[in-house]
């Protein structure tokens, strides 16, 4: 466990992270109460970033279910391999007909093969998936599930009894429960409103656009190869971009991406024609680069 919120900063700006003081104590309160985060905001934010930068921090191993319309509990808690017990089925027909050899009925053929156990439904046949995964796992993990809301709202109630009693049911095996509990992550962009139960259960954290000065460190970290001068104006352009009325704000992502390729083509300062041929680098609809180049000297701060 983390010892203080300057321990989680710091070992976060360890990983590559570089976090705000409210997104360092989210995750140290989530550490140390065990419960999960909900962390919600923009598309490219960070979000899923500060899962896998959580996971290395604390030395866990990260697990991650990403989540879309129709995932259902056997997507994401376990499945058996069908294929293999088939195949074990083949292999071992010798020992099966010698097991039911001499059986008067079907019925006492069954409880012949009965009395030998679910020998093809066992820890050999069972193939978990991230769910059963963090929960089973040897060393402590951390389950990143990636975008909740595109989930259906069935699957949030799975989610949240598993993940609450920290066990799984198998019907063949029995109860399962984890060897660590794992910490968790949820993320999600919004595109549904989530429940009331779910969002009780866990921590809330709001994720938004950095400000200029954590941006400029963000970009001054990920990519040292730009000069400075042209750092601190991309971030002044995005800063610029998202003041407009566009259907995508640029997210921290496309920050880098601009800032990558301006400095690849021998960009030393931003101006119009510059902002102009890159553009779709950082906005990603038409109509938001057609409403940008409208405004070319203003964005470039020229």
């Amino acid at each position: 466990m983390f010892a203080s919120v300057e321990e989680v900063e710091a070992r976060l700006e360890a990983t590559g992270y570089l976090p705000s003081r409210e997104i360092s104590t989210a995750v140290y309160l989530a550490d140390r109460l065990e419960k999960p985060i909900l962390v919600e905001g923009p598309a490219g934010v960070g979000k899923t970033e500060l899962a896998r930068a959580f996971a290395a921090a604390a030395g866990r191993e990260l697990v991650r279910l990403q989540c879309y319309e129709g995932l259902d509990e056997a997507k994401a808690l376990y499945e058996w391999e069908y294929a293999k017990q088939l195949l074990y089925t083949q292999i071992l027909k010798d020992r099966i007909g010698a097991a039911i050899g001499g059986a008067g009925t079907l019925a006492e053929a069954a409880d012949r093969i009965a009395a030998e156990g679910n020998v093809f439904f066992s820890d050999r046949f069972l193939l978990p998936r991230p769910v059963l995964r963090a929960l089973l796992s040897e060393r402590p993990a951390l389950l990143l599930v990636d975008e909740v809301d595109k989930a259906d709202p069935e699957f949030e109630a799975f989610l949240l009894e598993t993940l609450a009693d920290g066990a799984a049911t198998i019907p063949e095996l029995g109860t399962l429960r984890a060897r660590h509990p794992p910490r968790v992550v949820l993320t999600s962009n919004a595109t549904r409103e989530l429940s009331d139960a779910l969002r009780r259960r866990c921590l809330h954290l709001f994720m938004d656009h950095p400000d200029a000065v954590r941006e400029l460190a963000i970009l001054r970290a990920r990519a040292p190869e730009v000069p400075e001068a042209l750092a601190r104006q991309i971030v002044a352009a995005v800063g610029r971009l998202r003041e407009l009325d566009l259907q995508k704000a640029p997210s921290v992502s496309e920050t880098l991406d601009w800032a990558r390729a301006l400095a690849l083509l021998g960009a030393e300062a931003l101006d119009p024609q510059r902002v102009q041929e890159t553009l779709s680098l950082v906005l990603k609809h038409e109509a938001d680069v057609e409403r940008a180049r409208g405004k070319l000297r203003e964005i470039a701060g020229s």
